[in-house]
């Protein structure tokens, strides 16, 4: 992250500073891991603490299907269920203790505020548009964008669109660049596979200066609780800091390419503690005159590995329709599909996008990913003749 100004705010922090009209504002810290991770300074017209009422927590704890799992599953997004509230939609198909993600269809624009108080959330927009309202700005999105955003940030979603569709990933830890992509001072190298000018900051906008009944949803231990605060939550008059929500579009990502194939890291955008996350892009293939595009076999030993396939044909699978999940169990080996192989020799460019997670502690499968469960998925590398086998000893 870079540092970022927006708005109105004093010469020195921790200092006096009041409107035109003579009143006070309100600092507020805004960080995590106690005063030693990134932070921001906010400035509120009101004080940011009037609670007026709690209600009863709601619990959303996902529902464990498969405790430990070794079988490479797939899971059809397409299949998973709309609902018009966003939370709502949000149906979770993998977890761990570092993360949890899954699918978020929905139909209706948020009528209240909702904060994470203990996940940074990572949204990418399989489809639709809208925008990402935030007390330090609003971000437009579009396809394509990954919404990264901070725990701690109290935001509303206004869609354009009832068929949004949204890949959603909590991290127990912040998510951040990878490291090896930057310097000692935060910069991002010249070999990095994108740069500061992609990374887009929220706009700032007027602060609303409204006393009322606001609802803010917080999230917390798996349990929603409805506060109800006196002021608009959105009345902050000016910021400065390293710690806020921000865009950055996969198609803005560039693809490192080789004479011959090159390993997933590669293609790593995000990570996370126990955690990476990649996006697959529109690539030239690899060069060498023998080379074979499609990746080899190979066994994660140590992480699982999540495939969403967001836009394109994916050279290395047979059958994967847009919005499918694939989860590669660490320890299976895995690889492409039969003839995929053969089919990417003498390709010169591939025009498949996706999300992969590597996450480094093994999975849980959820009853919302079972309901959308492909099962003949892990049977798909048998040859023909031996499918056919399968197939009639099935019957």
């Amino acid at each position: 992250m870079r540092y970022n100004q927006s708005g109105n705010i004093p010469q020195k922090r921790h200092t006096i500073f009041k409107s035109p009209e003579d009143k006070f504002y309100y600092e507020q810290l805004f960080g995590t891991e106690g005063f030693h991770g990134i932070s921001s300074l906010l400035y509120h017209i009101h004080r940011p603490t009037q609670i007026k009422s709690i209600g009863a927590p709601k619990d959303v704890t996902p529902k464990i299907a498969v405790d430990k799992n070794v079988t490479p599953r797939m899971f059809k997004g397409m299949n998973v269920t709309p609902e018009d509230d966003f939370m709502d939609s949000r149906k979770i198909l993998l977890m761990n203790n570092d993360l949890k993600m899954g699918l978020a269809k929905p139909r209706k624009s948020m009528d209240y505020f909702y904060k994470n108080a203990e996940c940074d959330e990572l949204l990418f927009v399989h489809e639709g548009s809208g925008v990402l309202k935030t007390f330090v700005g609003n971000l437009e999105f579009f396809v394509g964008d990954y919404l990264i955003i901070p725990r701690g940030t109290i935001y509303q979603i206004e869609l354009k669109s009832e068929d949004t569709v949204f890949f959603v990933l909590e991290s127990h830890s912040p998510i951040y660049t990878p490291k090896r992509y930057r310097n000692e001072f935060g910069q991002l190298l010249e070999h990095s596979p994108f740069c500061e000018r992609d990374i887009i900051a929220p706009t700032f906008v007027e602060p609303k200066d409204e006393k009322g009944e606001f609802l803010i949803k917080v999230k917390k231990e798996n349990q929603i609780t409805d506060f109800i605060y006196a002021t608009h939550p959105f009345d902050v008059v000016g910021w400065d800091g390293y710690f806020y929500p921000y865009k950055f579009n996969i198609k803005n990502f560039e693809p490192i390419t080789g004479r011959i194939h090159q390993p997933p890291p590669v293609h790593q955008n995000f990570e996370g503690h126990n955690f990476v996350v990649c996006s697959f892009c529109a690539r030239m293939y690899d060069y060498h005159p023998m080379a074979i595009p499609a990746p080899y076999n190979h066994s994660n030993i140590d992480s699982d590995e999540v495939l969403f396939y967001t836009e394109g044909d994916f050279m290395s699978r047979n059958h994967i329709d847009l919005m499918d999940f694939t989860l590669h169990p660490g320890g299976i080996v895995h690889g492409p599909h039969p003839g995929a192989m053969e089919r990417s020799i003498g390709k010169k460019f591939t025009e498949e996008y996706a999300v992969m997670v590597d996450p480094f502690r093994p999975l849980k499968i959820t009853e919302e990913a079972l309901k959308v469960e492909d099962p003949s998925y892990k049977t798909s590398w048998l040859e023909e003749t031996d499918k056919n086998m399968e197939d009639r000893s099935q019957e």
